[in-house]
């Protein structure tokens, strides 16, 4: 409640410690001093003027927080949520905190999903193993979304493409078991499995019959280790580096699966890096496999994704 008792001394708090993360060259200081008060609290999306009164030992626990913040933790490592469109996603060391501009490579998939929702057929008339047929005697759209981290991609086509059939394939143990913890505690119905990406009879069940491949792919290159210490000392190598002296072997890989996997007409989205733009686009042509391979721009307008449909 506003002017309740705390507050005044909250926002003091806030100030400091956003002077803290400032110094520390955290670049987003007052939004991550205001959210780690907020869980401290146990509030979520805190607004200061409208606060409770502070505990007896918040000062010390929210200095311990900030301190953390300080010293890059990322902070949705200390929080443990991170959102991702409509979702708030549980996040764990060792695996890949989801970005922003992820999200548009999200959308696309999502909207080429709802497309097929919306038409209400599935072009092929082919009913894949698993996928269960609606009342008209169409199938779901089926996605597939390849080097999932925590799945925050397959997560959001299920949560926004109602029906959709959707499978998130992730290499490494600790990706697998949070997509799977995050899609039973949203209560959303996605197939999470082990797999690697460079193995040719992955999915060999669905070859053929996919509508959309999504994948945020790891595509860094070895020499060009990141800057920011909440990427290079937090994230995994494993969801970092794509292999290769470009960084684009597993990227290419993914390309592959997508030529097997894809039915005529399906989508492919893949996100990479705002250098390689020219180079994937090269890659995906050279399959003869795709038409109308086109790079897209992410909400900051760096061409940061390749789409393409199957022929």
């Amino acid at each position: 409640m506003p002017g309740s008792p705390g507050s005044p001394d909250l926002r003091a708090l806030v100030t400091g410690a956003t002077a803290v993360l400032a110094e520390a060259g955290v670049p987003s200081a007052r939004v991550d001093a205001v959210a780690l008060a907020g869980h401290a609290l146990g509030v979520p999306n805190l607004v200061l003027v409208m606060a409770p009164p502070l505990p007896p030992d918040f000062s010390a626990r929210y200095a311990a927080l900030v301190e953390r913040r300080r010293l890059r933790e990322p902070l949705q490592h200390i929080t443990g949520t991170a959102a991702f469109r409509h979702l708030d996603l549980t996040v764990r060391p060792g695996v890949f905190v989801p970005r922003p501009e992820t999200e548009t490579v999200a959308q696309v998939a999502i909207d080429a999903a709802q497309a097929l929702a919306a038409a209400g057929t599935v072009p092929t008339g082919v009913v894949p193993s698993g996928a269960v047929p609606s009342a008209e005697g169409a199938a779901a759209a089926v996605v597939v979304d390849l080097c999932a981290g925590g799945g925050p991609i397959a997560l959001s086509v299920a949560d926004e493409v109602p029906g959709a059939r959707v499978t998130a394939v992730e290499l490494s143990p600790e990706g697998v078991a949070l997509t799977r913890a995050n899609a039973d505690r949203l209560g959303l119905e996605v197939r999470v499995l082990a797999g690697d990406v460079r193995q040719a009879s992955l999915l060999a069940e669905l070859d053929g019959a996919v509508d959309v491949l999504v994948s945020n792919p790891p595509y860094i290159p070895p020499d060009a280790v990141p800057i920011d210490p909440e990427v290079r000392d937090h994230d995994p190598d494993l969801a970092l580096y794509g292999g290769g002296a470009d960084g684009l072997e597993v990227p290419r890989a993914v390309v592959w699966a997508a030529v097997r996997l894809l039915r005529p007409g399906g989508t492919f989205v893949m996100e990479h890096a705002e250098v390689q733009a020219e180079a994937v686009r090269a890659d995906v042509d050279a399959t003869d496999a795709f038409t109308d391979i086109h790079t897209v721009a992410d909400l900051t307008g760096r061409d940061r994704m390749v789409v393409a449909t199957r022929r």
